[in-house]
This record gives C-alpha cells, sequence and structure tokens, in this order.
C-alpha cells in the first residue's frame, strides 16, 4: 500500500504524511508542483526526524505518476459516494489525496478506480489531509493484514 499527494499545498501535513509512512513502512508518492519549496527544513518541524526515513517517491506532474502507476489508485474525497467502511482494499492500492486548497482535478478523479469517502457529521465539509491519510490507511491495513509486526 501507498499514499500519493497531488500537488500537496502545506510543507506540514506533507511532513506529517511522511512521518506516518515512516512509521508505517510504505511508501509515499509526491505529485508536483507542491504548493511550497520541497525541502528537508519545510518537512522538519511536523515530519520531525521521521520524515528521512520515509520512501518518497517525487514526480514532476500527473503524468509522470501514472506512468510509473503500480496497482489500483483509491481517491479518498468528500465528493465519493463509497463510504470508508464499505470500501474493499488491497495490499497494492495507492491512496490518493487532493490537495489541501482544491482537490483534485475532473481528469484525476476520473483516473482512479475506486472514491472513497470518509463519514463525517453532517454539516463538516472535510478533515485535514494528514488525519484523513491516517484513518484510510489504518483502515487499508487493516483489511489487507499490511500493519507492521
Amino acid at each position: 500500500m501507498r499514499i500519493a499527494l497531488y500537488h500537496p499545498d502545506i510543507a506540514g501535513n506533507t511532513g506529517t504524511i511522511l512521518r506516518l509512512a515512516a512509521c508505517f513502512g510504505i511508501s509515499v508518492d509526491i505529485i508536483e508542483p507542491c504548493g511550497f519549496a520541497f525541502s528537508e527544513r519545510a518537512l522538519r518541524r511536523a515530519g520531525m526526524d521521521y520524515a528521512a526515513a520515509a520512501d518518497v517517491v517525487r514526480h514532476a506532474d500527473w503524468d509522470a505518476f501514472i506512468a510509473t502507476r503500480r496497482g489500483r489508485i483509491v481517491l479518498l474525497s468528500t465528493y465519493a459516494a463509497i463510504p470508508l467502511p464499505s470500501a474493499v482494499f488491497a495490499s497494492g492500492d495507492t491512496l490518493l489525496f487532493g490537495s489541501e486548497s482544491a482537490g483534485v482535478p475532473e481528469n484525476v478523479r476520473d483516473a482512479a478506480d475506486l472514491r472513497v469517502r470518509i463519514p463525517m457529521r453532517a454539516g463538516f465539509r472535510s478533515l485535514n489531509v494528514a488525519i484523513s491519510a491516517g484513518i484510510a490507511l489504518a483502515e487499508g491495513l487493516r483489511q489487507t493484514g499490511g500493519w507492521p509486526e
């Protein structure tokens, strides 16, 4: 299982997701451009020293990411019809998260093999992307038996 971030806007969120990935031994795809200068300094505060241990693959754009695609793309979106508890994950899935400010464009949404939403109480728009990544990854690892020993 992998996490992919499409045009991430906020270094702190990206750093937090890199820390999450390092702790659980999964890879992260960064689909550029980023809304911040992608540097160790920018990511250090949220990622701490864990971010350096994450397996990160940077892609110049969406087409470069698709060219190296592995397994299914599972888009997490507030607009998706399938609630997380009903989604069925596979170990080769890539969990794709859009930018904090704009999500993903239609062509990216259409390329997803599965579109999943995290159910929330009525009246709330969305969760922080790093929180969403942790929730979705936990469910995916639970289903696939991918938790580290």
